[in-house]
């Protein structure tokens, strides 16, 4: 590779070249010393500044929509958090050091038990430091670290962003984003599809790339160096706006173009960006912040105001996939030596099986409220076995429609028998690449692993798709493969029946399927199935 080049992982798609402008780091670490003189009121001053930091974050998240809107309430949820104000105080009275510095070592200790849990825990480490600087910077009176506001528009580069950053970002002044860590489902790549700005993560080397300017192509990954005197050029990506809202090829083969959402603002995001239905609703969402399991009665209020958009459409609502990276307290789970592949999702039900059906009948509740078409799916299925098992209890429950999600090579491997015991599937692309190529989702370094154009993974998902048409049953994919406008045609042509997103990929998407035809998409998917790596089955997609 030429030395005007780097490469990463392109995770939202779109070309654009401009002026580098680089974000800087995180805030300068606090001194232990002089201590307070009176440590009682010096550990008081620890508390406001977090609800002050977490005030501002829940404005943020109400001015926003979609998936940032859901990210920023997280946050703030993690700027309140009584533990982490707790630990700071008990810090600065025990050891008699700064707020700031109490503070600072209390988030840390946090981050170093998110990053040891791995997974979409470990995504939340940077999330963490933010909270930290935000909390910092307000117990010291000076301005948080974060991204500068460009005076023309430029290529933001950093180590990695936090998501009030990435929320904020201007389209108009950010034409894209690079980042030297992060992966395909990190929070900047999520945001940056949902704001349409093209963005590559997972480029090694990207904050030494000595370069004025450079030209990032958000689908291949490739940054290369250009003229700084010549002029920026805005993000181009396929026509959105040329969609028709009817997910079909152009000779008519449908391919549904649904959304996946997570509360009442992503679910009315997806509804007005033309989703045909969710294809995937993280119920998850709605236990996070609970001391103790929600009744009935607040589940099904809270998966009504989600439904609600979609009256008369189809929704595919996921149960609880707690365990491993999402523990929930008052489900007392054990610790585990490998979190990732322990009790997490539909295992967690075989022995909570009330917690379970709690929910089945919540979601026929909330079903019968909003009018929607809802089916019912469970996580982390990885035999024909317990997918029986689960659409009994789903039809037990009232339900008439029960599938399980593809996260597990083995049950893509089994698709045919998994598929004769419920009515659908949906692959979940982003596990099922991790635990595919043993390489952990969110870390930076094994990034490449997990781009979803990896042949090994598109050939476990043509395994999906041959086994559908035998059965004559549907499989969705629902993992963030499903929002890459090309990778669309792909899928359509390994026999995807469903393709479910984030709301600010549905048009390109729709758009995308509507170019060509069912022919065409399937000449794309033996090009992709035929290629030795990742870029080459981009690379022959596109020229199929």
């Amino acid at each position: 590779m030429s030395d005007a080049q780097l490469s990463g992982v392109g995770v939202s798609p779109g070309r654009a070249s401009g002026p580098v402008v680089k974000v800087t780091e995180s805030i300068t670490e606090p001194a232990s010393s002089p201590g307070p003189d009176d440590p009682y009121a010096e550990a008081e001053r620890v508390a406001p500044a977090a609800q002050a930091v977490a005030a501002r974050l829940e404005a943020m998240a109400a001015a926003a929509t979609g998936d940032a809107a859901a990210i920023l309430t997280t946050t703030a949820a993690m700027a309140a958090d009584p533990a982490l104000v707790s630990q700071a105080e008990q810090l600065v009275t025990a050891q008699r050091i700064p707020a700031a510095r109490a503070v600072y070592e209390a988030a840390n200790n946090f981050a170093q038990a998110l990053a040891s849990a791995g997974g979409r825990m470990a995504e939340r480490v940077r999330d963490i430091q933010d909270v930290r600087d935000r909390i910092i910077a307000e117990i010291l009176g000076i301005a948080p670290p974060g991204v500068p506001e460009p005076a023309t528009p430029s290529v933001l580069v950093a180590r990695d962003l936090a998501p009030a950053d990435t929320a904020g970002l201007d389209p108009a002044k950010v034409l894209a984003l690079v980042t030297e860590e992060g992966g395909p489902t990190s929070h900047t790549a999520i945001l940056a599809r949902s704001l349409g700005i093209p963005a590559v993560v997972a480029v090694r080397g990207v904050l030494a790339f000595d370069a004025g300017a450079v030209s990032v192509d958000g689908g291949t990954g490739e940054i290369t160096a250009v003229d700084p005197d010549a002029p920026a050029v805005a993000a181009t990506t396929a026509g959105a706006a040329e969609w028709n809202g009817t997910g079909e090829t152009s000779d008519g083969h449908t391919v549904k173009v649904l959304a996946n959402v997570g509360a009442p603002a992503d679910a009315r995001s997806a509804a007005e960006a033309g989703a045909e239905g969710v294809g995937l609703f993280r119920t998850e969402f709605s236990y996070l912040d609970a001391d103790d399991e929600p009744s009935v009665d607040q589940q099904r209020a809270a998966y009504t105001a989600v439904l609600e958009p979609f009256r008369g459409k189809p929704v595919i609502v996921r149960t609880l996939d707690a365990g491993a990276d999402k523990p929930l307290a008052f489900l007392d789970p054990e610790v585990e030596p490998n979190p990732a592949l322990g009790v997490r999702g539909v295992r967690v039900a075989f022995d909570r099986t009330g917690v379970l059906d709690r929910q089945l009948e919540a979601i026929a509740g909330a079903a019968a409220d909003s009018g929607a078409e809802v089916s019912v799916m469970a996580p982390m299925v990885a035999v024909a076995e317990e997918a029986a098992w689960f659409a009994e209890r789903v039809r037990a429950a009232g339900i008439a429609r029960a599938g399980v999600m593809i996260e597990v090579p083995a049950a893509a491997l089994t698709a045919r028998e998994v598929l004769d015991a419920v009515d659908f599937v949906s692959v979940g692309t982003n596990d099922l690449a991790q635990y595919t190529f043993a390489a952990d989702r969110q870390l930076g370094a094994v990034a490449k692993l997990n781009d979803p154009w990896q042949p090994g993974l598109l050939r476990l998902i043509a395994l999906v798709g041959e086994a559908a048409k035998a059965t004559g049953k549907p499989a969705g994919v629902c993992g963030e493969a499903a929002a890459d406008p090309l990778l669309a045609r792909v899928l359509a042509g390994l026999g995807v029946t469903s393709l479910s997103m984030n709301a600010g990929s549905v048009r390109s998407v729709g758009a995308s399927l509507a170019a060509v035809t069912l022919a065409d998409c399937e000449r794309a998917a033996r090009a992709a199935l035929d290629a030795p790596t990742a870029q080459a089955a981009r690379s022959g997609a596109k020229e199929a």
